[in-house]
């Protein structure tokens, strides 16, 4: 019986008007030690010189797309759509891999001969010169569960490889936290979530604007009403309603 099992990974990185940070990632796509890889690209027709960047690699890019799109999950859905892994990650313009044999290092982590539905990991968060900040406020659980997220998104996104078999298209009435209503999905109908206990991605730590931050906590809560309840995110979220009655 062979114990490593090689699964797929579909790399998507949806860009617009990202030529200031999209090399780190590109790079650290490509000089991954693991070869079962595709990498697509997923460009909104930017403006300025990203096309040029993604041209530099188009030989290591197995897919680029680019065309005007309604917005990031709109793009991130093209990507679905052409992914052909068995696993799907989604590594935003100026995010990286932890290390060059990140890949590599999360494919020897899972046992048995069967692929768990999600593998999970650690998120640190780096500066522009990818020099390290801090780990990622939430860490991921030792066991993640659909109900995990009652307590905000314990995983980064980024570090949330789903099986393809799992995948639905994002939601786009929701223009801030799609993701987050998109994992709940996914781990809903997940039996085995694994836990590479690495820490798997380098997220640029830049910061969402105030605005869009307010406006993704209250997308956030109305997610959280939807999957758990309104009582249990009123009960875990009661800081949030008091900050919103506040705000008034």
């Amino acid at each position: 019986m062979h114990n490593h099992l090689t699964p797929k990974f579909s790399v998507i990185t949806v860009t617009y008007n990202a030529e200031s940070v999209l090399e780190d990632t590109i790079q650290s796509v490509i000089s991954q030690t693991y070869h079962h890889v595709e990498y697509i690209i997923v460009d909104g027709a930017s403006k300025d010189g990203t096309l040029a960047v993604i041209d530099r690699y188009k030989g290591r890019i197995t897919r680029v797309v680019s065309e005007p799109d309604k917005g990031l999950y709109d793009a991130m859905n093209k990507g679905i759509k052409l992914a052909t892994g068995d696993y799907l990650c989604f590594l935003n313009a100026g995010d990286s891999f932890h290390e060059d044999d990140t890949l590599q290092q999360m494919a020897h982590s899972i046992c048995g001969n069967e692929l768990p539905d999600v593998l999970y990991g650690e998120t640190e968060l780096v500066d522009k010169e990818r020099h390290f900040v801090r780990m990622r406020r939430l860490s991921a659980p030792e066991a993640l569960t659909w109900r995990s997220f009652k307590q905000g998104m314990l995983v980064c996104h980024q570090a949330f490889f789903a099986k393809a078999s799992l995948v639905e298209p994002y939601d786009l009435r929701y223009r801030f936290s799609a993701d987050f209503d998109w994992c709940i999905r996914i781990m809903k109908k997940a039996r085995v979530l694994h836990n590479t206990h690495l820490i798997l991605i380098d997220y640029l730590d830049e910061g969402m604007t105030t605005r869009n931050r307010h406006a993704s906590l209250k997308e956030r809560f109305r997610i959280m009403a939807h999957h758990y309840g309104w009582v249990s995110t009123v009960a875990h979220h009661a800081w949030f309603v008091l900050r919103a009655v506040l705000k008034r």
